[in-house]
């Protein structure tokens, strides 16, 4: 049994881990596709998606899970497309259920005849990637505290806090 868990993933954060982990203690293997995958250097898509694909490889691979239980797959579309579906059909492996919570996502899943089922929240209120975002943006170091350290290791690699401070300059000019 496969569940696909879609997401921005902007960046993978502690409550992801905790996604992912409830999701293979309940089913054999996760999709974890990487939604929007064809944007970045935005405010909100501020990372590629290859570093996307790389900090939650890393972060899985930190949190001791199976690399056999999980495949990461980008999907250039929005995850807020009502096509975004048909696509994951042609790219993953077929899959019994999507893990979501997202009202759009699971509206389009239901009426695909797919399986939805939400997460448990997992401090949803401290663990969101908004919330990361806003942090680097402010300069606000705690931002770290958020994330599983390969994630700190490869935002700090890339700069990933003065990128998103940069967009922002941009921006507003």
């Amino acid at each position: 049994m496969r569940a696909v868990f879609p997401g921005r993933f902007q960046p993978f954060h502690y409550g992801h881990l905790e996604v992912v982990k409830w999701i293979l203690s309940r089913w054999d293997e996760v999709v974890i596709l990487v939604g929007s995958a064809a944007e970045s250097h935005t405010l909100v898509n501020p990372f590629t998606a290859g570093e996307r694909v790389e900090m939650i490889h890393e972060s899985l691979k930190w949190g001791g899970i199976d690399a056999r239980k999980y495949t990461i797959v980008p999907l250039l579309e929005n995850l807020e497309s009502l096509t975004w579906i048909s696509l994951v059909r042609e790219i993953t492996p077929s899959f019994d259920a999507i893990i979501a919570g997202n009202p759009l996502v699971k509206e389009v899943s239901k009426t695909w005849g797919i399986k939805v089922e939400a997460p448990p929240p997992f401090r949803r209120d401290v663990w969101n990637s908004t919330n990361v975002r806003r942090k680097m943006l402010k300069g606000e170091e705690d931002w770290r505290e958020l994330v599983p350290p390969p994630v700190v290791r490869i935002i700090e690699e890339i700069k990933g806090p003065i990128r998103i401070r940069e967009i922002a300059q941009s921006d507003r000019s």
